[in-house]
């Protein structure tokens, strides 16, 4: 009994007789590997034959199962009462509100106390507005004084559209209230309101205004009445540029790739001019610019208000408005967009036609619209500007132009060369230049709302102030009065201060 060899680590004390009467000598012996799968009865001895079969078995522990929540506790003896539900939200009891544990709070919602809405008694349930989605984000900021190629369909929706040509009502010419300052050049006398955004375009005679703007509309007003007399809408997109010829009362409309020609005695359009040179009856639809298609920048009008230029991309294309046709071309010309144009008389048949472009660089013409066919340019003006030209000037022999480099350049038209170059002229692009009709002054306005007043001979600054508080897109002139229009929605009316008058006519 004693081979056996013991197990490291396990070791079991055990008794053993040796013969009769004999007192017991108790050993150590290992213990069998069997044994270690019971507990060892401490009441008496072990037997030597320590055998699976002659121990007794196990004590097995009294187990308990733990029912899981929520669902086996609605099989436990005593119910929990379930909470009663929020007096304020007021939702249907659902099976889970008979849980004990605690319910996440979702994300973002906010627990006010009963009856309360920001310091103000309220019946209203706190669950409206919960589920209500949020307004959308506002578009991000463009620059909206460039009228470069494809910049006005960027940011323009037909949902916002809709909205805004709803919501417009008659506009109104009504007195100006606000301060001027003594030394201001320029005395603002009426606001024009009704566009329901920024007015992109404006062209007036004696009796009548027009504007164009970034809702899709043309406005005509009357500026006798004081009061908007048409509404001209349905355009596919912003309006970038608006011009009238007075005998014929037909009014010239640019959105996207088209002109659409009005006729102001019925208010109907009676023509869309394509800039790919073809033309429709009726309107053209459509946000997307047609393949073939390219953006409208300009158009201009000659002194007989016959011929029709129109300026799309790099090209500029010559109309006879009596035909609806195109009858030539200005080849030979830009290397980017022509964002402008200015449109002189040589003679009674023909035009001095004046281009600024993308490319810095302005190019003069002559063209007999009426006979039709391809122009090359007469002249390059050098040096060109150092950023693209944004607006003309003609009167005469006489140019000024206007960058988006800030500078206001005069040329000379007979001697094809530079008079005087005003660096600085503006702290932003300059977007607009007008002549007082009669006097020898010009006026620039730039993308920073300032109005300057200058000298025509000598480029003099003569006064400046800040006409908007907006960008300033277009300046306009009529025998009495001067028009800006601007992001702020409105056209302003003005006159010259009389103290600034009287300052020129000593000069």
């Amino acid at each position: 009994c004693f081979s056996d060899l013991p197990l490291p680590g396990h070791e079991l004390p055990f008794i053993l007789s040796v013969g009769d009467g004999e007192s017991e000598k108790h050993r150590r012996r290992t213990a069998l590997p069997e044994e270690l799968l019971y507990v060892r009865d401490e009441r008496g001895p072990v037997s030597p034959s320590l055998s699976p079969e002659h121990m007794p078995p196990p004590t097995r522990a009294l187990l308990t199962r733990i029912p899981s929540a929520p669902t086996s506790l609605k099989t436990l003896s005593v119910k929990p009462e379930p909470p009663a539900p929020s007096p304020i939200l007021g939702r249907k009891t659902l099976a889970r509100q008979d849980s004990t544990s605690p319910r996440p709070v979702r994300r973002g919602t906010f627990i006010l106390s009963t009856g309360t809405f920001l310091g103000r008694s309220t019946s209203t349930s706190m669950e409206q507005g919960l589920d209500v989605s949020p307004p959308q984000s506002p578009p991000a900021y463009r620059r909206m004084t460039s009228r470069e190629e494809n910049v006005f369909s960027r940011l323009t929706s037909s949902t916002t559209t809709q909205v805004s040509e709803q919501q417009m009502g008659n506009g109104v010419i009504s007195s100006y209230q606000g301060k001027m300052a003594l030394r201001a050049p320029l005395v603002c006398t009426h606001v024009a309101e009704g566009h329901s955004r920024a007015v992109l375009a404006v062209a007036a005679t004696d009796d009548l205004l027009f504007t164009a703007s970034r809702d899709r509309t043309v406005k005509v007003w009357d500026l006798t009445e004081g009061k908007e007399s048409q509404t001209l809408s349905g355009h596919p997109n912003n309006v970038v540029a608006v011009k009238y010829d007075l005998e014929s009362r037909l009014l010239f409309s640019v959105s996207s790739a088209y002109v659409r020609v009005w006729d102001l005695r019925t208010s109907k359009c009676l023509r869309t001019l394509c800039s790919s040179g073809s033309s429709t009856n009726g309107v053209i639809s459509g946000q997307q610019i047609p393949t073939g298609e390219a953006q409208m920048n300009d158009i201009a009008l000659n002194h007989s208000g016959n011929i029709l230029y129109t300026a799309a991309s790099d090209r500029v294309r010559v109309w006879d408005v009596r035909k609806f046709a195109v009858t030539g071309k200005l080849s030979g010309g830009h290397q980017a967009a022509v964002m402008c144009l200015a449109v002189g008389k040589l003679s009674a048949h023909e035009d001095i036609v004046v281009t600024g472009s993308k490319d810095h660089y302005i190019k003069v013409f002559e063209v007999a619209g009426e006979e039709g066919g391809s122009f090359s340019p007469r002249v390059n003006l050098e040096p060109p500007h150092y950023d693209g030209i944004q607006s003309l000037a003609i009167r005469g022999h006489e140019l000024f132009s206007g960058s988006r480099d800030s500078i206001i350049k005069k040329w000379d038209l007979d001697k094809q060369e530079l008079i005087t170059s005003v660096s600085n002229a503006h702290k932003d692009w300059v977007c607009g230049l007008a002549y007082i009709p009669g006097q020898p002054l010009l006026l620039s306005v730039c993308r920073g709302g300032v109005l300057k007043l200058w000298s025509s001979e000598t480029c003099q600054l003569l006064g400046e102030m800040k006409a908007h508080d907006s960008p300033v897109n277009a300046i306009t002139t009529n025998s009495s009065h001067v028009f800006t229009a601007a992001n702020d929605n409105t056209v302003r009316l003005w006159r010259l201060n009389n103290r600034l008058d009287m300052l020129v006519n000593v000069t």
